[in-house]
């Protein structure tokens, strides 16, 4: 990554963005707005604010107001790890899912305290150059006054509506008509659009422990729910830090646990015990060490992350050296495998990024989990639910078993790459389980293989399923595919786009201004001047 490759060997709908100033993410008016804030005289870290506040109204399907999130800031000299995911509710006891086998995946008891509005208050207040109320503007706009709603969220919105219509709440605002908007239409969330204003005006403090708090409860308390004020009150978030990751000279980071950015970086750990750059970059045995090495990170993650006061093995002990070495023997070139998690030594979501003139880049993620979340909707306030809840386990015993006020596991990643101690690149890729094994897949494209952002973003991605089953994407050729199902991978190549391959952002710092890519398996759009 040391030098730019211009070519790009994949077929594209993207062009790099080449500026001093840029931002991208999944939705092309949120982008813009943005690049509004940089052209207003803000910093980075305005910019990303004003566009995750545009992304709950501007792509619902992914995101709301009532959305967790996690960021990194590059403040021009160090990286800084934001945490702020929510907590469950004090209510929730193992007694409380007495009978049940799992958490469930919709409803009010999939609902833990949203952390993405406490997010956008603290960035802004520790970097931030504008007022807290000018960067709400445009998403109050687009809620007050509509948009129209773009293709590819539409048929996402449609998709969701059948399972979702008897979610409380959720029809009154996502179906206007009885029906998910048409590609086109013009769609408003005036309620949301007096959500923004109170909590610009309060600077969170009616979400957590004013008005909005009470209408959350109100609504819980009617409907099944157990979350009450209090615990909204009782949230706080954390400047976390990074974990690390050394690979081919650089330093990958991802936030600490509850997340799982260390299957990423246990993935690569064990990747950098094979030269990679000995197999053809999109041949069988490239694409089968990753498989194994991404499995054998998840297998890990499954049994060990949870909230960090839980875990009963430090995520370090996960990224020793040896240990991953130890790993790293255990794939086999000829045969894909199952794997069960080791013994370390003892010791729908969106995703944002920007950077500007100053040197700062930021990478921020924020999500509902599966798609609209929870599908509960808060009246008269156009707040969607996120359903992060239903990552806790039912499994007594284990660090990721569900307790009162603790962080379940969690999916959303942001990435950053330095080398040498400097700011190289911001890293992300939505999509749930996709989000680690798309970070590795990109890391090795460039780092190994030396192609630019834009190429990695468009190259065909792998994701791993269940067991042996691996989704391809059709761009893979057929004797890789052949040769990786003979090898025992349960093949299944599904259409490129859609949600099931995720969708990146990538920004790469040049020696003055930066190259900024998207992702065509969405709307995506990356913006500069």
């Amino acid at each position: 990554m040391k030098n730019i490759n211009w070519q790009n060997p994949y077929p594209t709908a993207r062009r790099p963005v080449l500026a001093r100033n840029v931002v991208s993410t999944s939705q092309p008016l949120a982008a813009q707005a943005g690049l509004r804030m940089l052209l207003a005289g803000g910093n980075a870290v305005d910019a990303a604010l004003a566009t995750a506040m545009c992304l709950p109204i501007l792509e619902p399907v992914s995101n709301g107001l009532g959305s967790d999130a996690f960021a990194m800031v590059w403040d021009g000299k160090a990286l800084h790890g934001l945490n702020a995911s929510g907590r469950s509710p004090a209510a929730w006891t193992a007694e409380y899912f007495r009978g049940q086998t799992a958490i469930p995946q919709r409803g009010w008891n999939s609902v833990s305290v949203p952390g993405a509005v406490s997010a956008w208050v603290e960035m802004s207040r520790r970097f931030g150059k504008l007022p807290f109320e000018k960067l709400f503007e445009p998403a109050i706009d687009y809620a007050a006054n509509g948009y129209p709603v773009s293709p590819w969220i539409a048929a996402a919105w449609a998709n969701q509506t059948t399972e979702l219509r008897d979610q409380p709440g959720f029809a009154e605002t996502f179906m206007p008509g009885g029906r998910a908007p048409r590609a086109g239409e013009i769609f408003r969330m005036p309620d949301a659009a007096r959500t923004l204003e109170l909590i610009a005006k309060s600077r969170g403090e009616a979400y957590y422990k004013g008005a909005i708090a009470e209408k959350i409860e109100a609504h819980s308390s009617a409907n099944g729910g157990a979350m009450k004020a209090t615990d909204l009150a009782a949230h706080s978030l954390d400047w976390c830090g990074t974990l690390t990751q050394d690979y081919r000279g650089y330093t990958v980071h991802e936030i600490p646990p509850n997340g799982q950015g260390i299957v990423c970086l246990i993935a690569l750990g064990i990747l950098a015990n094979f030269d990679m750059t000995s197999h053809a970059v999109d041949g069988a045995d490239s694409v089968h060490l990753q498989i194994e090495a991404v499995k054998l990170g998840f297998a890990d993650a499954c049994r060990y992350v949870a909230d960090p006061r839980f875990m009963d093995t430090a995520p370090a002990q996960m990224l020793e050296r040896d240990y991953l070495k130890s790993r790293a023997r255990l794939i086999d070139m000829k045969r894909a495998q199952d794997f069960g998690h080791g013994a370390p030594p003892r010791g729908g979501t969106v995703y944002i990024n920007a950077a500007d003139a100053s040197g700062m880049m930021v990478s921020m993620i924020q999500s509902n989990f599966n798609n609209f979340g929870s599908g509960v909707v808060i009246p008269g306030t156009g707040i969607s639910m996120q359903n992060r809840g239903s990552g806790f386990k039912l499994q007594r015993g284990h660090p990721n078993d569900v307790a009162p006020s603790k962080r379940p596991f969690h999916t959303i990643i942001p990435g950053f790459v330095t080398k040498d101690g400097e700011a190289v690149m911001t890293l992300g890729l939505m999509g749930g389980s996709m989000q680690p094994q798309g970070h590795t897949q990109l890391m090795v494209r460039m780092a190994d293989y030396g192609q630019n952002p834009q190429a990695a973003i468009d190259a065909p991605r792998f994701r791993i399923m269940q067991g042996l089953e691996i989704n391809f994407e059709p761009e893979f050729s057929k004797a890789t595919l052949e040769e990786l199902a003979r090898r025992g991978h349960q093949v299944v190549a599904l259409p490129k786009g859609g949600m099931d391959f995720g969708c990146s952002q990538l920004i790469r710092r040049l020696d003055d201004g930066y190259f900024a890519g998207s992702d065509a398996r969405r709307d995506s759009l990356a913006v500069g001047f």
